[in-house]
């Protein structure tokens, strides 16, 4: 009997000693200090789980405590009052075009729609040499993370030139080597823009041997397809066979049906996707939510016409038979595909040799020269934008129900392909401003074609977990301090095409790395931002 007392004794003071290292510790917690703390949101954590009331603390560039409990507000350095807002992670934006990067390097158009984070070197124009890009970058000082892609169209033409033809098995060599080269340098996978030169002039064979190369180091493979227009369903399929003959993921890229002709067609690429992904093929989209799109006024000329650069389509189109050839490629196109079969739907955004034709269109254009605004008549107008250097254009030529389509499918993520920019640089699409809030204010509050949270999901987990990176992308405590904090009953996108220089409502505050970039809905001097590099990155 004295035995089990004494066992029972010992066994109390384990107990008492126990607890008290329990409390000690809860003690220690509940004193801890905090760099942030986010205090009385709402909670989307990107998952795609329902919403809930939380605290969010932050120390450094981590999310420290993610509290259904309120947290001490005496004990953060400072405190964000978030009642009424939603609290998200930073946005990740699949598809931008980071350029101007170097010389914007604040990245405000990108920052104050919520974004923390993009991915550059899309449709085949990634940076090169590769890391010396990216060491350039990092020392700019940035306002939000990026990441980049190796682009095809480069390295083809450091290769091949213009030259429209197959590459030779050395030149195959060398552009293998160099996208493995920039896979080892920390890029997150391969782009290419297949229907522009030189990348139009490659054939399937050529991009499934470099997307290898992409994938023997768990890279991606996002492709604007050769074809929009008459040619989408051929466009996906191609995508899809790479996918599966290279092994690698894939994203259909600011995925579209362009053109009177294809509106609708979305309904079958959407099918296409789900039966490849029935197959095993790992394939995805990504998207941007206005019916315009926006490129070189060059997409309106058949690509054979450009094979060899400027000084071949000069000579090209001085003979009267090549000339001839050229303006009934431009009518086609103009009637089956960017142009939409009216001069109308065709407007200038920059144009460097005559800053008087931005916001107004083709038809315009005509108009002024006491030209016949038919697509005929027009074709010599599309030659002389291109002899004269060419011209970034907005495209309206896709269906909304298109949109809303694709953008419902479970594999769509929101993608802005817009460019860096500030306020008075020329007419440029109002996605450079606005896709993310454009979406959570019109297809989620008003058309709410989605909920919130699939939105945000589309927005953060979804890139996040395309380019593996496992601490971004939602909030949790471990995570990385990314975040954004906005007005679900006021987020908006205020840009349009006649004015598309209007930074959005309803998103005062952004967060990266820990540090507030977007206080108050202004832009601070903080730039925390970093270059990702995949393999290193977090």
């Amino acid at each position: 009997m004295t035995r089990i007392v004494k066992q029972r004794g010992a066994l109390h003071a384990l107990l008492f000693v126990t607890a008290l290292a329990s409390s000690s510790s809860a003690q220690q917690t509940d004193t801890s200090r905090y760099d942030l703390l986010i205090a009385g949101g709402t909670v989307i954590d990107g998952t795609g789980a329902a919403r809930y009331s939380a605290d969010v603390a932050l120390r450094g560039d981590r999310i420290v405590a993610v509290s259904r409990t309120p947290l001490p507000r005496n004990r953060a350095a400072r405190v964000i009052d978030a009642t009424g807002l939603i609290v998200a992670p930073g946005f990740i934006d699949l598809h931008a075009h980071l350029e101007p990067l170097l010389t914007q390097p604040d990245a405000e158009s990108a920052v104050r729609q919520g974004v923390t984070l993009a991915l550059g070197g899309p449709d085949g124009g990634g940076p090169w040499p590769f890391a010396d890009y990216l060491s350039r970058a990092q020392k700019a000082g940035l306002g939000i993370n990026v990441a980049f892609l190796a682009g095809h169209n480069t390295i083809r033409q450091r290769v091949m030139g213009l030259a429209n033809r197959a590459p030779t098995a050395e030149e195959l060599r060398t552009m293998q080597s160099m996208v493995a080269q920039a896979m080892g340098e920390g890029a997150f996978g391969l782009s290419t823009g297949l229907r522009y030169v030189p990348g139009y002039y490659s054939k399937i064979d050529e991009v499934i041997a470099l997307a290898r190369s992409a994938a023997d180091s768990g890279g991606i493979y996002t492709s604007h397809l050769r074809e929009e227009g008459l040619g989408l369903l051929e466009g996906v399929a191609e995508a899809i066979t790479i996918g599966e003959k290279a092994k690698i993921p894939v994203v259909l890229t600011h995925h579209k049906a362009i053109g009177t002709k294809m509106w609708g067609a979305s309904a079958k690429t959407l099918a296409m996707v789900d039966s490849a992904r029935g197959r095993g093929i790992d394939v995805m989209i990504d998207q941007y939510p206005y019916t315009a799109s926006q490129t070189g006024i060059a997409v309106l000329i058949p690509p054979w016409a450009l094979a060899g650069g400027d000084s071949a389509f000069s000579r090209r189109v001085k003979d009267k038979q090549l000339r001839d050839s050229i303006e009934r490629g431009i009518v086609e196109l103009i009637m089956t595909d960017r142009g939409g079969g009216d001069l109308r739907r065709v407007q200038f955004g920059n144009v460097s040799w005559m800053k008087e034709l931005e916001g107004k269109t083709l038809y315009d254009w005509a108009v002024m020269r006491g030209i016949d605004p038919a697509p005929e008549k027009a074709a010599a107008l599309v030659i002389e934008a291109e002899l004269k250097g060419g011209a970034s254009m907005v495209y309206h030529v896709i269906d909304e129900r298109d949109v809303q389509r694709i953008m419902k499918h479970p594999m769509t993520m929101i993608a802005s392909d817009g460019r860096l920019t500030r306020p008075g640089q020329g007419v440029p699409h109002p996605r450079a401003y606005g896709t993310f809030p454009r979406v959570l204010g019109v297809y989620v509050r008003e058309k709410k074609v989605l909920t919130l949270e699939e939105a945000v999901k589309k927005m953060t987990s979804m890139p996040a977990d395309r380019l593996s990176l496992t601490e971004r992308g939602r909030l949790k405590s471990g995570a990385v301090a990314d975040v954004v904090i906005f007005d679900a009953t006021t987020v908006r996108d205020r840009g349009t095409f006649e004015s598309p220089h209007q930074y959005p409502v309803g998103i005062p505050f952004v967060v990266v790395n820990g540090t507030v970039v977007v206080d108050k809905g202004a832009m601070t001097s903080a730039r925390p931002g970093h270059v990702l590099r995949r393999g290193k990155a977090m």
